[in-house]
């Protein structure tokens, strides 16, 4: 039986969002009044078809009830957790990278007075929270031990003020039972919880909230020629797969945040796709977190090597993943992205 997914846009923000919601002329995402659409695509495998809301009552009986059942997820509101309010689009999560070679800024803060400054800054830019990674998962990097893993990120993470929010990178259960004990409130495991099968069981065990990130395979060999179906279905499969297996295993639903893992396992083709069309991942009724800071798609786009150089096309990116009701974005350039985001909210006031 062919299966039907729904992608919501055409949106609208701010004012005329709240105003077209009052007239009942645009539905709410997650809720929330300031950012609405009107518009669904109702997406198979074979075909793509566009309509306003209006039209939904129109269709067959079959695809008229999955359609209404994903607009429920889909204007469902947020279960804030950890002080994040996901009514707020878009939360910022901001980059430390305690690691000799990271793709963009390797070496710069692995020393713990070069670390503490760079928090301390994130911070005070606005971040909501900062992801801190002692190993490098860059395309083609190998994995290193959990005991170097561990002697990158301690000290730092001694550091911390329990008042922030701390979330850790990593893909090892002892790592991520460790970060917790030191506060940490946020685990981000860029395998989907595929690289260490113990992992399932910490993050039961605390009940900590975790992102859920696709990728096609270990760093090692994730860019050697990724294929798919079609890549925006088959991620969104996973999602839904992965999600169905951790609610079975004890997960709670409202700890997971999904990441389609903008350049892990994907060329750039896969990547502008899944930018494009990111607000298909509303009606899996999760929240959606997107890293393309500084990727390898804005060189291939720009023409901008050195990755330093990468932070108008990750503004762009940015701006656009906002538009589509993103609620987390991962960034390094925290202020540009908060100041960014600061003066597009005041235009379309």
């Amino acid at each position: 039986m062919l299966r039907y997914y729904t992608r919501v846009c055409n949106f609208y923000y701010g004012s005329q969002s709240k105003l077209l919601v009052k007239e009942k002329k645009a539905l709410p995402l997650n809720g929330n009044k300031e950012i609405s659409f009107d518009k669904i695509e109702i997406i198979s495998r074979k075909s793509k078809k566009r309509l306003s809301i209006k039209q939904i009552d129109s269709l067959p009986n079959r695809v008229k009830k999955i359609i209404k059942n994903d607009l429920k997820l889909i204007q469902k509101k947020k279960k804030n957790f950890i002080n994040l309010n996901l009514k707020n689009i878009p939360n910022i999560m901001g980059i430390l990278n305690m690691t000799p070679d990271s793709f963009s800024d390797g070496g710069k803060f692995n020393r713990i007075h070069q670390a503490k400054k760079q928090l301390k800054y994130l911070f005070k830019s606005g971040a909501n929270l900062v992801d801190i990674g002692g190993e490098s998962t860059r395309p083609g990097s190998k994995a290193i031990s959990a005991k170097k893993e561990w002697s990158r990120i301690k000290k730092i993470l001694t550091e911390i003020d329990r008042k922030n929010i701390i979330s850790l990178d990593t893909r090892k259960s002892e790592i991520m039972e460790k970060g917790i004990s030191f506060g940490v409130k946020l685990i981000n495991d860029i395998s989907g919880l595929n690289y260490d099968k113990n992992s399932i069981y910490i993050l039961k065990k605390y009940n900590v909230p975790f992102v859920l990130q696709h990728s096609l395979g270990n760093p090692d060999v994730m860019q050697n020629n990724p294929k798919y179906k079609n890549v925006l279905l088959d991620v969104y499969d996973f999602f839904e797969d992965k999600i169905k297996f951790l609610r079975k295993a004890g997960i709670n639903h409202n700890n997971i945040i999904i990441d389609p893992g903008i350049g892990f396992g994907k060329n750039l083709k896969h990547n502008i796709t899944l930018i494009k069309n990111i607000s298909i991942y509303h009606s899996l009724g999760l929240p959606i977190l997107l890293g393309t800071s500084r990727k390898k798609f804005v060189k291939e786009l720009s023409g901008s090597n050195d990755s330093s150089l990468r932070t108008g096309g990750t503004i762009g990116s940015c701006i656009f993943a906002m538009m589509q009701g993103v609620q987390i974005l991962r960034v390094h350039d925290v202020n540009e992205i908060k100041q960014s985001i600061k003066i597009f909210k005041e235009l379309i006031k």
